[in-house]
């Protein structure tokens, strides 16, 4: 039988985590004992995921510690990623798996103390649990956030930003830092692309998407190539341009091949975040891209630049036209940054001031040929940002 957490003590535990991949992170507090999970109704944690056993494991406490039991669950429960068989005392910070979900387990106490080496030590833990799912499962969320014309302001396409709802694993940086203990980033860097060019697919056969790559995917140009013509198999129509960052761009012969490479798939190819550091204007020369997304740093408060400042942002806009590649301005925030921009000469721009990230449902408009349903089909421009 259940008993209440005794009202004065000031030991409180919680397990944070989510029960389904698209909800948002919750806090569930452990105020009975014993405190049941499982799949089954009636438990004091349901989880409804078919991984999960009816009653999978439970929770005791004891003098304000907390163990847990599993219950002879067919798929496990774990304790920082091993797998229990008797009754196991957690520590604030431990991963606590019932099955497939996971769980961070917490103390809230009345007296705060530090806790930042540990909660970060945890935090890295779970990541890297949790990458193995995102991996094997791919999942990942791509959002989409508007490109403009700079003339029109008219949306011209979407640039795609990786996300994942996977606790501990939502923005690109924390995915990418898991992926670089396990030196993967190539790959998940592959994942994003695909699935990204994947889920694109309803904003319309022969969008315009670009995709971005990872700098260690520079080491291995078989390997990009690869899969840059398994995303030509999969969407033969798509206009696809290839993003590389600007710091990657170092060896003109490696360039041209890979733009060689890129021009008999039908490939476009575009330099990221000019500026940002050295700016490569050899290559810009040498292997000029079809397109130059200049960095949020050279455009962001531009409108309070001096004048000379602001000539020389033209200056630069103006070479790159001649040179025939369009320029496009990213992290536009304010109507005085876009109009400073559009004075410039810039082609395209992108900021939150044209829209935030969003699922590609945010933005779906009605088909031409079918009734106002909400559906969309429209010229996309696609990135994955890291």
């Amino acid at each position: 039988m259940s008993i209440d957490l005794p009202s004065t003590e000031n030991v409180t535990w919680l397990l944070s985590g989510q029960l389904q991949e698209d909800e948002a992170v919750r806090a569930i507090r452990i105020n009975t004992s014993p405190f049941t999970v499982g799949r089954r109704n009636g438990t004091a944690l349901t989880i409804d995921n078919p991984s999960v056993s009816g009653k999978h494991a439970e929770l005791i406490l004891e003098e304000g510690n907390l163990f847990v039991r599993d219950l002879g669950s067919t798929n496990g429960t774990f304790v920082n990623g091993m797998r229990i068989t008797t009754p196991c005392k957690l520590k604030h910070g431990d991963l606590v798996q019932f099955a497939q979900i996971v769980f961070r387990a917490g103390v809230q106490t009345e007296t705060r103390d530090s806790r930042t080496i540990q909660d970060d030590a945890a935090d890295r833990a779970l990541a890297l649990i949790q990458f193995d799912k995102l991996m094997t499962e791919r999942a990942v969320t791509p959002h989409f956030q508007p490109i403009v014309d700079m003339a029109t302001k008219e949306t011209s396409g979407y640039e795609l930003l990786g996300r994942s709802r996977l606790f501990g694993l939502t923005t690109p940086h924390a995915m990418f830092s898991a992926a670089a203990v396990l030196d993967l980033e190539a790959e998940l860097s592959r994942i994003l692309r695909y699935e990204g060019l994947r889920q694109a697919e309803p904003l319309g056969k022969d969008a315009q998407l670009f995709v971005n790559t990872h700098p260690a995917e520079m080491d291995e140009p078989a390997l990009l190539e690869f899969s840059l013509r398994e995303l030509r198999e999969l969407s033969p129509e798509c206009r696809i341009v290839l993003e590389i960052h600007e710091a990657a761009v170092t060896q003109v012969t490696q360039m041209r091949e890979l733009r060689a490479a890129l021009a008999d798939m039908e490939i476009g190819l575009a330099y990221d975040d000019f500026g940002a550091g050295q700016a490569r204007l050899i290559e810009l020369v040498e292997v000029p891209p079809d397109y130059l997304k200049f960095d949020i740093n050279l455009v962001r408060n531009i409108q309070n630049a001096s004048a000379e400042r602001q000539k020389m942002l033209g200056n630069l806009v103006q070479m790159v036209r001649d040179l025939g590649i369009a320029a496009l301005a990213e992290g536009i925030e304010m109507e005085e940054e876009y109009e400073v921009c559009k004075q410039v000469g810039f082609d395209f721009a992108q900021g939150y001031l044209f829209g935030r990230p969003a699922l590609p449902k945010t933005f779906a408009t009605p088909k031409e040929d079918a009734p106002n349903n909400g559906s969309s089909e429209e010229s996309t421009i696609v990135s994955v940002k890291k």
